[in-house]
């Protein structure tokens, strides 16, 4: 694998664009700059690079929209930016496929930051081997295949690393916090980001995602994770 990260950034906002990718570049990264979401688009169909970095308002075709294409058909962590800052705005951007998320202005630390642990979590995960059964849950770690009641079910990135975190720490109350550690690597984050990914997670494990079995709320504390399904 080469070890330079690559990154695509995709910012219609020219300065911007051009003061993210250099910061990257002294960084050491590798940077792809797009514009615009429709050559952001062709240029992703022809290669996934290790990170993508996405302005929710774009000419063409817009953030959410591009965010929605890409996760698709891979599982690329997605980083979006936008000047938008509100709790639901974000949450909108999560539910666009985007893994993590920041509002403009931003600091181009923070960004470096995040998107070092993106790279690094996303490469640990390929290397990783083995297999973790639990319950109604098998995962295959080498190949991030993961069988849900015998049934194969596909994964966002972000989705994957939450659920084997989750069966890794069966029948434990976990907190919003740890989750935010321990799954996306920050000391401080915006708790809403857990609980958008649990409501996606849900979606995709639960018989009834309005009545949840194995994936729980405990109220004002976290959630907790059944692989056999809890009782009611």
């Amino acid at each position: 694998m080469d070890e330079t990260p690559s990154v695509v950034v995709v910012e219609d906002d020219p300065t911007v664009r051009a003061a993210v990718g250099a910061y990257l570049r002294a960084n050491g990264y590798a940077v792809s700059e797009y514009g615009d979401g429709v050559s952001a688009r062709a240029a992703l169909a022809a290669g996934i690079p290790d990170v993508v970095i996405v302005d929710r308002m774009l000419p063409g075709i817009s953030g959410d929209e591009l965010c929605r294409e890409v996760r698709a058909t891979s599982d690329v962590p997605i980083m979006m930016l936008t000047a938008l800052g509100q709790v639901e705005d974000r949450i909108d951007g999560l539910e666009s496929g985007a893994d993590d998320y920041l509002a403009k202005p931003f600091s181009m630390r923070e960004l470096l930051l995040r998107i070092g642990a993106m790279v690094r979590r996303a490469r640990s995960a390929e290397a990783a081997r083995g297999e973790l059964i639990a319950g109604d849950f098998h995962i295959d770690l080498t190949r991030r295949r993961v069988l849900v009641r015998g049934v194969e079910t596909a994964f966002t990135g972000r989705e994957y690393e939450l659920l084997v975190f989750l069966v890794r720490n069966p029948d434990r109350t976990l907190a919003r916090d740890e989750i935010l550690r321990e799954v996306w690597g920050w000391t401080v984050g915006e708790p809403s980001t857990v609980t958008v990914h649990v409501r996606r997670l849900r979606e995709k494990i639960e018989v009834d995602p309005q009545d949840p079995r194995y994936l729980r709320t405990e109220w004002g504390v976290g959630y907790q994770f059944s692989p056999i399904g809890a009782l009611a």
